[in-house]
């Protein structure tokens, strides 16, 4: 019993406190209506993402391809050997280092510091 009643003295202070709304069931305050509206925008934000889906393809060559693709700048040409790549290790290299994993190899490994001070190699 004694929990009871403290429930009911804590309920009472956080009503005096903060207003009967901060302790009455949020059941309380839904009905149907609200059911209904809140079921309408639910459609109608689930519709404006669907165009703005749509707005973000575009077409090249009879395909359809995001538009986030296309506008993405990504430099996948080493600048010092001048080599492209489409390996996903070269990613780190060329974000880190600006050179892909092989360049990283011969010219980068354990000279760090020298890389990061602005030392390249010669373009032979």
């Amino acid at each position: 019993m004694k929990d009871l009643n403290q429930i009911v003295k804590v309920e009472k202070a956080i009503a005096q406190k903060y207003g009967e709304d901060a302790i009455a069931n949020p059941k309380h305050y839904w009905n149907e209506e609200k059911e209904r509206e809140y079921i309408e925008q639910l459609k109608e934000l689930s519709q404006i993402e669907k165009r703005n889906d749509k707005d973000q393809k575009i077409e090249v060559d009879g395909i359809f391809i995001s538009k986030k693709l296309l506008t993405k700048d990504t430099n996948r040409t080493c600048p010092i050997c001048s080599v492209y790549s489409f390996d996903l290790k070269d990613d780190l290299y060329m974000n880190r280092f600006e050179c892909c994993q092989k360049c990283y190899v011969q010219w980068v490994e354990g000279r760090e510091e020298r890389w990061k001070t602005g030392w390249r190699p010669n373009k032979k």
